[in-house]
């Protein structure tokens, strides 16, 4: 997606887009990386030719199966004599949080302090001018397999654009679908994508929990398929209501049903493990490119007991008539992220070398290739 923002206005407006078929890919991560390029190029190339721009540089969205939370525990004496609480003293509890972690394998996304104690009393806020002799500090991690963030970016790199920025999809998506007040009051924004079921809670402003899981819309597919004993093609467009024919509705309600359901206590058992099942007065928001079903809201509502919505750009004025579906919230999260300093990512500078390590690579195959 290519969007500008004018000035007064506070959303970017789409001058064009890009789509291709997400070949390589599989639940989220490169699986075959020379395919997933030749996927980046197409969409790019299609995107560069509705917007009229030439697109050298980008924000870039991770998500897929190993995109997760942690909570880390850290703690800082106070370093000034008086004892006020300076910003070193804040990133020192932030780097011991880190430290405690334990997080072989995986790369840090984002780092957002969600808690603050001043000599064992919570504080809201920020704690930097308040004066004391410890601080503790209770941090959340966005993280994900470095293995797959290396493939993201090589293959990024061979596409020869720049990556300006590293953003978890589930951020950007809530920069355009979720309220300040809703993320306050409590809120779960859940994207059902092809393969993947991304769920980030969001509380008191922040997020608290991040998880995917592991199905999502193709399995429909794949059960309307079996249930029905059709083509996967044929499936896919009866779920999605492009082919109508005489098949069951009750039969084709029941399979659609039946996952939903698994996807639903999923959810809920997530939410439970958090402390979060049923208290979380803003509900449910559905978003993705398998969120469109007539089902969803009803049986959402049963099983986890909030109130739900299904969200679609139709519902915005500033995207109206732009995107056709909410699978495209996601990078118009990023083109948001573009205009400021939107989401917490105070780990990006060792991304950064990851992603030149990666172009060195290829650099340096290439030069051993040449004759």
């Amino acid at each position: 997606m290519v969007a500008e923002f004018f000035k007064g206005e506070n959303f970017p407006r789409v001058l064009g887009t890009g789509i291709s078929e997400s070949k390589g890919v599989r639940h989220g991560y490169i699986a075959n990386i020379d395919d997933a390029i030749k996927s980046i190029r197409r969409a790019v190339h299609e995107a560069e030719k509705n917007s009229g721009v030439k697109i050298k540089k980008a924000i870039v969205s991770i998500g897929g199966i190993s995109l997760s939370s942690e909570i880390g525990y850290g703690s800082a004496i106070i370093s000034k004599a008086d004892g006020e609480v300076t910003v070193l003293d804040v990133n020192k509890a932030i780097a011991e949080s880190e430290n405690n972690l334990q997080i072989l394998n995986k790369k840090i996304i984002h780092t957002i302090p969600i808690q603050y104690k001043l000599d064992g009393k919570e504080i809201h806020g920020r704690p930097e001018g308040m004066r004391g002799i410890k601080l503790e500090i209770r941090t959340l991690f966005i993280t994900t397999l470095e293995q797959h963030l290396d493939d993201l970016l090589m293959a990024i790199s061979q596409c020869d654009i720049e990556v300006l920025d590293i953003i978890a999809s589930p951020f950007a998506e809530s920069l355009i679908v979720m309220s300040e007040k809703q993320k306050a009051a409590g809120c779960i924004l859940a994207n059902i994508g092809a393969e993947t079921v991304s769920l980030a809670v969001f509380e008191n402003g922040n997020i608290v929990s991040l998880h995917v899981f592991s199905i999502g819309s193709t399995d429909i597919t794949n059960d309307i398929a079996l249930g029905l004993k059709i083509p996967l093609e044929e499936a896919e467009a009866v779920k999605t209501g492009l082919l109508v024919k005489d098949y069951s509705k009750k039969k084709l309600d029941q399979i659609i049903e039946a996952r939903l359901t698994d996807i639903f206590e999923l959810i809920e058992n997530h939410l439970k493990k958090i402390k979060r099942n049923g208290l979380l007065p803003a509900g449910i928001i559905f978003t993705g490119g398998g969120s469109s079903n007539a089902l969803i809201q009803d049986l959402a509502r049963e099983i986890l007991k909030i109130p739900t919505k299904a969200v679609h750009p139709d519902m915005y004025s500033f995207t109206k008539g732009k995107i056709k579906n909410s699978a495209w919230f996601v990078a118009l999260g990023l083109c948001a992220a573009g205009k400021d300093s939107l989401v917490p990512s105070s780990s990006y500078s060792s991304i950064k070398r990851v992603f030149q390590n990666a172009k060195n690579f290829f650099t340096n195959i290439g030069k051993q290739l040449l004759p």
